[in-house]
């Protein structure tokens, strides 16, 4: 152990001084240690474990660690929910019955316990920012033409776009309305195979009533009950700041100039549906403006990250007499 320090506290204390380049002051004040500890952390440059390592512990577990701890991490940083968990005893019955697992269901249970600890601390705010970027999204409406059924008509766009991957999807609809809106993010996220763990929002009526002096939101009852079934947390930008979800009102337009011109020909909307589905997915092929690598390596990195899906979908209706 190198102190009495949490991991998480001693990486943030890491970053304050490497990547905000803080000195030991500005950190001891910042984190609430004192200055002798804030120099011990920040400056350190052996970080090797004093005590023993884990096989000299668990040897029986050893050829079994890594799946154990791909199970506990699936639960843990993709939010299952609390039903859904491996407990040590379900790990132990599969490792028994999968793997032919020949130890104890006290080792078992003793290795977990040591194992949900320590990934509860990793998974604390500071490593999350800095070691695990992507999984989040933002989304938007936008306005376009099409022909549909030899008709000139107006549809809009859902987009939901990911600015680490710079992926995007879209779901046609023919209003804006909660419904409308619902019902579209339900099928992006069918789309993604996954729930972002965070989506940013214009101040759009379709979730929001109204918008206090002091900045607080009152959400519909519908849009809350979609947030809360599908485990996502909604941040919305402040008034007359759409810059602060840019990358989507980006991709709104680079989806007309690129998806819809020249207009898209469909015979219903379905088929209308399909034509942005594969120009979206054509667009993943290209590399990525910034990185350099193709978008759709960095979607992949990035599936891993959603929120999975539940195991019912919501039903977005309304009933009107």
């Amino acid at each position: 152990m190198k102190g009495m320090l949490a991991m998480a506290q001693q990486h943030y204390i890491k970053y304050l001084r490497d990547v905000k380049d803080q000195s030991i002051s500005q950190i001891a004040e910042q984190t609430g240690v004192n200055w002798r500890t804030a120099k011990k952390y920040a400056d350190c440059s052996d970080w090797n474990k004093a005590e023993r390592p884990l096989r000299g512990k668990f040897p029986i577990m050893e050829a079994y660690r890594e799946q154990v701890d791909t199970w506990l991490i699936e639960d843990q940083f993709r939010l299952r929910p609390k039903k859904q968990r491996h407990t040590a005893k379900r790990i132990y019955d599969r490792l028994v019955s999968e793997f032919g697992f020949a130890g104890s269901d006290r080792t078992v249970r003793y290795y977990v316990a040591k194992r949900k600890l320590e990934l509860q601390i990793e998974k604390s705010e500071p490593y999350i920012r800095l070691e695990h970027p992507g999984g989040e999204a933002q989304a938007d409406f936008g306005t376009f033409q099409a022909i549909i059924g030899g008709e000139l008509v107006e549809r809009k766009m859902l987009i939901l776009s990911y600015p680490y991957s710079n992926a995007a999807f879209v779901f046609v609809t023919p209003k804006e309305n909660t419904e409308c809106f619902l019902e579209g993010l339900r099928q992006l996220f069918e789309m993604c195979g996954g729930v972002p763990n965070r989506i940013w929002f214009d101040n759009l009526s379709a979730a929001v009533v109204s918008v206090g002096t002091d900045g607080k939101r009152k959400l519909t009852d519908e849009f809350q009950r979609f947030a809360l079934h599908y485990r996502f947390q909604p941040v919305f930008c402040n008034p007359a700041q759409g810059n602060e979800k840019g990358h989507v009102e980006n991709k709104v337009g680079y989806a007309r100039r690129n998806w819809c011109v020249p207009l898209p020909v469909a015979n219903d909307m379905e088929q209308l549906q399909n034509v942005i589905n594969q120009q979206a997915l054509e667009d993943l092929k290209r590399l990525h403006n910034a990185k350099g690598v193709l978008q759709q390596e960095l979607w992949e990195q990035e599936k891993i990250k959603l929120l999975e899906l539940p195991l019912v979908s919501y039903e977005a209706f309304r009933l009107e007499f």
